[in-house]
């Protein structure tokens, strides 16, 4: 608790500099969904209706194009790099990747969970988070609403969401194109043109190609690995036949494919490959230099993926007298392929040649209608229903030498609610917000073990649930107001379809429901003509029946993983986003979060390979260990964003432009208590130089990411069991593992 306090204190001076040195937050540069002027506003849908973000009595950080830009933001998980809020933990293929907020997310492999952090484009749900991994192309902003959002968002919501807003059709004709090339081999292009076909109908399309080889080489065969490769296509065509009605027709495609390698950057002297007389590193990975900035492995078998999706919308809006009604009609089909070199050597050895493939399908549909009331009036309100139904389906294969797994599963869901929000402007500087959502949902799944003599297994579940939010703001000036909100939220019961599902797991039934509960105080202001805006919110949020992956240590040595409950969860802390744009040439913006985020209840939890009773393993069948107390994995404690960026004239029509960006992340396990998965606090630097033309109509800059080179780790794995339970840590590394330059150009005419 000391140091969650002496991080508030240095967030508050580090504000309290940034005001009178000039950081502070105005984001007048984001993109609008229109093409008027510029009036400083930042408009959102955070709410389901078009709101300025500082009347909103929500946390919520939006994102635009030219900050994802400075920080290198290109992929959908690098995001965590400008919304200190949020986290995201890459894995070896991007289902198994972990979006938390506020130290909340689902750490799940199987189909069929639902995620805390829902992800939206468009305001159109994603069956898979996975979905979401892969460029940002055409991208108007992000909304980034942190806390739950089940009243209006539904049960994938319970922790936040990131909604993706990509730009629609334009009044007139506009092209846009960029390019990008990096000193370490990545190439990316993406362009768009929209603009009108006749007086009723506009349209955009886009598309996006961008490869990298990555930052690991496989010393098997000199393949590089950790890179990917994505294209992606989409289409709007909006109708307006008149004054009251538009008709907006969104059409996707996306196809990709990524490969992984895991390097060891630890391990105990002397550690044998399965605990087998010979088998040391030097034997089953040739040529490998353990340390930490160690990017070597050597693999016979390519761990790698291949995906490919595509859907639609056709959104509705129409004016009804003063109300408006809303429809999101929703269709989306995805399939990943994941291959995994699982034994992670290039030993030929009989035995030790290990792989695991499987496929992950998704189907989704989802109906939406909303009533809108005219907001301009002092109550006014929004009243919808929704309706989902979502298929997955999971063959999976591992073997043939150990941990050995052969099985099919599908999950059925289909939910329908209704939900209503109201605001009431009681009095001309005081406005009440209250909402509720019901929704039932039923679930399905069969489970056939091919492995294990063709056993299956199949239930069916059914759970009716209620949310609600009530929140009070106040008014003080036209510049400054504070609100309170208190919430509620739910993620839906669940079955753990994964390696080990067996009849006791079916006898259990569903995993229970998760549920939480949100208290948030706020204060949004923008000062001195707007040049200066500062926004604090302290927020204070617990989850009972928390559903989490936790760990199996097979017979064999080998770890499995599975859903369950695991207690409690309270998180509470400040967020500050603040900004200075004193003149159209600066713009400065900072957001941090100062997080305290523990399990309040988890007294029985899995040991980490190689825990002693000393450590507070307790020897038991299986041996476990009391997490209450301790702090939640993937939850730093302090990580702060700041972007600045400078555009003076050079001459008529010419100006110069630099851009500063640096990202702050203090400590963070991956694996609780687990010293093996401690990653120190770290910074990053990014800088750019360049010139772009007075109306932005081209830009061109040079870049330098990670500007100091610093060596940091979004995952690493306690690898004991595969060594003998000698010590050994693998990682994830990150795009920007090492610095590396590039070029970036822009057309926007």
């Amino acid at each position: 608790m000391k140091s969650f306090h002496n991080s508030v204190c240095v967030a508050a001076l580090a504000a309290a500099i940034g005001l009178l040195a000039g950081p502070a937050h105005a984001q007048s540069n984001t993109a609008k969904a229109s093409d008027k002027p510029d009036t400083g506003e930042i408009i959102v849908t955070a709410q389901k209706r078009a709101e300025n973000v500082q009347n909103v009595p929500l946390a919520v950080s939006v994102l635009g194009a030219s900050q994802l830009q400075a920080a290198g933001v290109r992929n959908f998980q690098d995001l965590g790099a400008v919304s200190p809020s949020l986290t995201i933990r890459p894995a070896e293929h991007p289902v198994n990747a972990n979006v938390s907020l506020r130290g909340v997310g689902t750490f799940a492999f199987g189909i069929g969970v639902e995620p805390s952090v829902a992800v939206l484009v468009d305001e159109v749900p994603m069956a898979f988070q996975a979905r979401a991994f892969t460029d940002l192309p055409d991208v108007e902003r992000i909304e980034v609403l942190r806390g739950p959002q089940s009243t209006l968002y539904g049960k994938a919501a319970s922790a936040g969401l990131i909604n993706i807003i990509t730009r629609g059709p334009s009044d007139t004709l506009k092209v846009r194109a960029n390019a990008t090339v990096t000193t370490d081999q990545e190439y990316a292009v993406n362009a768009s043109v929209s603009g009108p076909i006749s007086p009723t109908v506009g349209y955009v399309f886009s598309g996006a190609y961008s490869k990298w080889e990555g930052n690991v080489r496989n010393l098997f065969n000199g393949q590089k690995l950790n890179g990917r490769e994505a294209g992606n296509f989409r289409a709007k065509l909006r109708w307006e036949p008149s004054s009251d009605a538009k008709l907006t027709l969104s059409l996707n495609y996306m196809n990709g494919n990524t490969n992984i390698g895991r390097p060891i950057i630890a391990q105990a002297a002397g550690a044998l490959y399965r605990g087998t007389a010979g088998q040391t590193i030097d034997q089953v990975l040739p040529g490998v230099v353990v340390g930490p900035r160690n990017q070597n492995t050597s693999l016979n078998y390519t761990s790698r993926t291949k995906y490919q999706g595509g859907g639609g919308n056709i959104r509705g809006e129409f004016a009804l007298g003063d109300h408006s009604l809303v429809t999101i009609t929703s269709y989306d089909k995805f399939r990943l392929d994941d291959y995994f070199d699982s034994d992670e050597t290039s030993s030929a050895a009989v035995g030790f040649n290990n792989i695991q493939v499987g496929t992950f399908k998704s189907t989704l549909f989802t109906q939406e209608v909303r009533l809108l009331s005219d907001g301009s009036k002092p109550f006014h309100y929004t009243v919808g229903a929704y309706y989902a139904n979502v298929d997955f389906e999971r063959p999976f294969y591992r073997g043939p030498a150990f941990s050995l797994a052969n099985w099919n599963a599908t999950s059925k869901s289909s939910q329908i609610a209704g939900f209503v929000q109201a605001d009431w402007q009681f009095m001309p500087k005081a406005t009440l917000t209250g909402g509720g959502r019901v929704q039932n949902e039923k679930i399905a799944y069969t489970f056939n073990d091919i492995q294990n003599g063709n056993a299956r297994f199949n239930g069916s579940a059914e759970d009716t649930a209620a949310t609600y939010r009530i929140s009070a703001r106040y008014e003080f000036t036209p510049r400054i107001n504070a609100f309170v909100t208190y919430s509620t939220g739910y993620k839906g019961q669940t079955y753990d379809l994964t390696t080990g599902f067996n009849a006791n797991r079916a006898a259990a039934g569903p995993i229970k429901p998760e549920t939480s509960r949100d208290i948030e105080f706020g204060v949004r202001s923008q000062l001195f003509d707007r040049k200066v805006t500062l926004n604090v919110t302290y927020f204070d949020t617990s989850y009972k029946n928390l559903q989490a992956q936790s760990i199996e240590t097979l017979a064999d040595g080998t770890t499995n993983f599975r859903l369950t409950n695991v207690g409690k969860l309270g998180t509470h802390g400040f967020e500050i986003d603040a900004g200075y744009r004193p003149s159209s040439d600066f713009n400065f913006n900072t957001s941090l979060a100062i997080l305290d985020a523990k399990y309040n209840d988890y007294p029985v939890a899995q040991c980490y390979p190689g825990q002693t009773a000393a450590q507070g393993c307790v020897a038991g069948t299986p041996s476990s260990q009391n997490l209450t107390g301790t702090r939640a994995v993937q939850a730093p404690q302090f990580k702060m964003s700041a972007t600045a960026e400078y555009t003076p004239q050079i001459r008529d029509g010419l100006r110069g432009l630099a851009q500063v960006n640096v990202q702050h992340q203090s400590s963070v396990y991956y694996a609780a208590r687990d010293p093996q998965t401690f990653q120190k606090g770290y910074e990053i630097v990014n800088l750019s130089l360049g010139i772009r033309d007075e109306n932005r109509r081209w830009e061109v800059a040079a870049f330098v990411n990670n500007l100091f080179d610093q060596q940091y780790y979004p995952s690493l794995i306690n690898s004991n069991a595969s060594w003998g339970n000698a010590m050994t840590t693998q990682a994830v590394l990150p795009r920007d593992f090492r610095r590396y330059g590039g070029l970036r150009a822009s057309l926007n005419f």
